[in-house]
């Protein structure tokens, strides 16, 4: 059941700790040991020891710590990830991203900056992409 939350993500064993509806709105601190899911208003910082799903009805803004975030709503602030972060089809990230893996599906929006971290227990040096305007392959 799990897996189908997360929008089909499979392999994680963590036990869901609760959800946040749609119609629900909430200020201040959350913190949670297992997978959580928002559909809901928050503001405020979330601390998430595994997942965190925020569905399309989400509109969370603030600071998240988790180790594996998916969005598939609205996130202004931001996102501190161990594992990976996610943008679905419909999701909509404003603000920065700091994680060693960052998957936009195409259609979601990232309106910010990203920080590429290395994985943990790796050391390595940081790798520069020079991007330049105007060129198109």
């Amino acid at each position: 059941m799990a897996s189908r939350w997360l929008g089909g993500k499979s392999g994680g064993s963590s036990e869901w700790a609760g959800f946040i509806d749609s119609g629900v709105s909430f200020e201040g601190k959350i913190t949670v040991s297992g997978m959580f899911r928002i559909d809901g208003e928050v503001k405020g910082n979330i601390i998430a020891e595994n997942g965190l799903l925020l569905g399309e009805h989400a509109k969370v803004e603030g600071q998240i710590d988790a180790n594996d975030v998916t969005i598939a709503g609205r996130f202004d602030g931001q996102i501190f990830a161990k594992d990976r972060v996610e943008i679905q089809p419909k999701g909509v990230v404003t603000g920065e991203i700091h994680s060693p893996c960052l998957i936009i599906q195409p259609g979601g929006i990232l309106d910010g900056q990203c920080h590429m971290l290395s994985s943990a227990g790796e050391s390595q040096e940081p790798i520069a992409i020079p991007i330049r305007p105007g060129v198109h392959a």
